[in-house]
Parts: C-alpha cells; sequence; structure tokens
C-alpha cells in the first residue's frame, strides 16, 4: 500500500485529501508513523518528532491513528489476493506477497493480475497501491519499491541483471545501513558488484550469510512464501509509558497488565511456555532484557507475572522506567493435560472464563483489580502483527 495509514485517514476524512498529514499515536509520547506523499515532499519522515515535522512543514496536519481501521482494512485486502491465488503471505500491515506460478494463466497474466488488484484496491477503498512482479520475492519487492507510488513494475528474468548492476546495494531488501556500511568499505557499492565478488572473500567477512549476500547481488533468492504461519518462538507484549514510571507499584501494576495479554494470546492459540523474560527501558534508551526458565511449562497469567516479578527483583533500577515488555518463550503446544489438584483447575477455569468474557465484549471488561490504575491497552501496532493466527494482536485506540 502507498503511504497506507495517511492513505486510509485521507481516504476516511475529505477534508485530508491533497493535504500533507502526518499520522501519529494517541500516546503523549509520539512520533509519526506514515506521513502522507504531499508531506514527503517537505521532508517530513517516518520516526520524526512533532516539532521537526512541523518546523520543516507548517501546514502539516497531525492525525491520530486509528488502528481498528488499518487492520479491518488489512483482512479485507487479504480477500481480494485471495480471489487470485491461495499462496498469499501476509508480510506486514500493509504489504503481501502472492505466488501466482500456478494460477496466472487463468487471469490473463500477472500483469494482469497486478493490475487488477490495484483497481480493485482503488474502487473498494479508494486507496492507491503498487504492485512489483519478479521471479523470486527478493526481486518482487525491489520492483515494488522502484515503482511506487502507484506504480506497477514487472522485472523479467533476463532483465534482472541490468537493473541490478548499478543499484546500490542498500536498496536491496534485507541488507540494512550496517551490512551496506562494511560492504562499502570492502569497494562493494552495487549490487552488480556484490553478486561478482568471490564468495570466499564474503564469507570471510560475514560467514555462512556472505554467499547469501552474494546470491542476493544476483538476483536470487530460494526463500518460499510463508503462507501458513509458522509457530512462533515467543509470545510477547511491549508498553511505552506516557511517563516514565518510578514507583515499584506502577511497574508491577504494568507488568501484571502485560503478563495478563500474553498469557491470554498463548491460551487462545494453544501454546504453553518454560521462558519468561522481561525487558527494561529507561529514559535515555538503555535496553536490556532478562530471563528465568520455569520448572514447567505453563500459559497462566500469574505464573508468568510472578516469574517476571522475581526477575525484577535480581534488578536494581538506576532510572525510571520509560518501556517494559514481557514475553513467554520455550513454547510448546498445550495438550490439555489434565490438573491433579482442585485450586489448579479451578484457576485454570477462572481464566478460561475471563478470556470468554474479554474475548465477547472487548478487551479489558475484566481486569485484575491491582490494575485498576489503567486499563487502557497498547495504541502501537507491532511489526509483528498478522491478519490471523497467533501474531493477530487485539489493536484498540
Amino acid at each position: 500500500m502507498d503511504a497506507f495509514f495517511a492513505s486510509v485517514e485521507q481516504q476516511s476524512n475529505p477534508k485530508l485529501r491533497g493535504k500533507p498529514i502526518a499520522v501519529i499515536g494517541s500516546a503523549g509520547r509520539t512520533v509519526i508513523t506514515t506521513r502522507s506523499y504531499e508531506a514527503r515532499k517537505y521532508g517530513v519522515k517516518t520516526g520524526m518528532n512533532l516539532y521537526e515535522a512541523k518546523k520543516l512543514c507548517p501546514p502539516l496536519i497531525f492525525v491520530i491513528g486509528n488502528n481498528e481501521k488499518y487492520t479491518h482494512t488489512c483482512r479485507e485486502l487479504q480477500k481480494i489476493y485471495l480471489r487470485f491465488t491461495p499462496e498469499v503471505e501476509a508480510y506486514s500491515i500493509d504489504e503481501a506477497f502472492l505466488d501466482v506460478t500456478a494460477s496466472h494463466h487463468l487471469f490473463g497474466g500477472p500483469e494482469a493480475i497486478g493490475n487488477t488488484i490495484k483497481k480493485e484496491i482503488k474502487k473498494q477503498f479508494g486507496i492507491n497501491c503498487t504492485a512489483g512482479i519478479a521471479p523470486n520475492i527478493l526481486l518482487a519487492k525491489l520492483a515494488s519499491d522502484i515503482a511506487k507510488p502507484d506504480g506497477l513494475k514487472w522485472i523479467r528474468p533476463e532483465d534482472a541483471g541490468s537493473v541490478l548492476e548499478c543499484l546500490p546495494v542498500k536498496e536491496l531488501w534485507g541488507i540494512g545501513s550496517r551490512f551496506s556500511e562494511k560492504l562499502d568499505a570492502m569497494g562493494i557499492k552495487t549490487c552488480g558488484e556484490l553478486g561478482r565478488a568471490p564468495a570466499s572473500l564474503l564469507r570471510n567477512k560475514f560467514g555462512i550469510i556472505g554467499e547469501h549476500l552474494k546470491a542476493m547481488g544476483m538476483g536470487i533468492c530460494n526463500r518460499p512464501l510463508h503462507v501458513h504461519e509458522e509457530d512462533p518462538k515467543s509470545i510477547g507484549h511491549s508498553m511505552t509509558f506516557d511517563k516514565n514510571l518510578s514507583q515499584r507499584s506502577a511497574i508491577e501494576a504494568e507488568m501484571l497488565k502485560l503478563s495478563d495479554m500474553v498469557g491470554r494470546r498463548a491460551r487462545r492459540y494453544g501454546f504453553i511456555g518454560r521462558k519468561v523474560t522481561l525487558t527494561v527501558r529507561y529514559p535515555d534508551f538503555e535496553t536490556f532484557s532478562k530471563q528465568t526458565t520455569l520448572a514447567g511449562h505453563t500459559n497462566h497469567t500469574h505464573e508468568i507475572y510472578r516469574n517476571a516479578v522475581s526477575i525484577l527483583d535480581t534488578i536494581i533500577l538506576k532510572n525510571s522506567v520509560r518501556l517494559l515488555g514481557v514475553s513467554l518463550s520455550s513454547l510448546a503446544r498445550d495438550q490439555g493435560q489434565a490438573l491433579l489438584f482442585a485450586e489448579q483447575r479451578k484457576e485454570k477455569a477462572l481464566l478460561q472464563a475471563i478470556d470468554a468474557v474479554n474475548d465477547r465484549h472487548g478487551d479489558f471488561k475484566l481486569i485484575w483489580a491491582s490494575y485498576l490504575r489503567n486499563i487502557a491497552p497498547p495504541r502501537v501496532i507491532s511489526p509483528a502483527w498478522k491478519p490471523s493466527g497467533v501474531r493477530h494482536i487485539g489493536v484498540k485506540n
């Protein structure tokens, strides 16, 4: 999608169309999450604070993001994609990969599919998208980046070499600033140079990933689509607070909320875990994590919480807390093993009842009493969000 959040907001509110807007969070501490193409002309960037953005673009309009709109639209977009192929990977909330190898002949070819999807999205949602077509997802991603905004580009196998020859390596999906700086120090600036570099040289510098980098420079990528969500390695939630937390009671209350969110999602999708991790970030952005291993697997809210608190007990906080995160890992499928003790059975039944009420009537309709100080849910969509499965995290504004 092109400037997805901003485009949705402009379509929802005609007064915003054609104007520079920036979508922001509703928290006191917020930065720009997406900006419209009108705002990009002024140099407004994602991650910029509001003061910087307004200085660059005085007419900039700030719009508080509506996460429910974006996730709803993402799920509806999936329905459009599935008309053309069952091989669809929802890569992120605004991006998807479709493998049309087996179906493109039914719809007039790959280019016809790309154009039809673009027209359907414009008709149904009033927003623009860009389509990239190529023999693999690396080049398809590159094609869509090149064609933005509102474009369509097809990189055929015979054209890949000429497209990549003079392309800076940093333009390739998966090569960030760290890798590009190291490659630049080796005299490798373009994808063509990367593809011609000796595999032994790259392997000595980067290890096994060196061969993968060489393949990328040649436009080779064998990664299959992740059509069916794989079992996660961990289930976690984190939260940045409007005001730094310094009181232990406030920190523990937030940890309980995060533990409840982790436990509830683990229970919903049938996972239990044996490791609990606590993540802490200070106001200066120093961040660290500590974990503990449990005697057995669990998805019980209070078991997760008690272990998170035990980790906190081992930490001497040197400052107030800007962010907290709780996660459950070393996951296994919950086989529904019978509990021996009546008290355990009661606790499990209570958690199931609470989950059922909140699933039916909305998050945090029933909460633990010690968290009554604040029941506002997170306002930021996780990069791991998916329209279905265990990565489908409920979002509210």
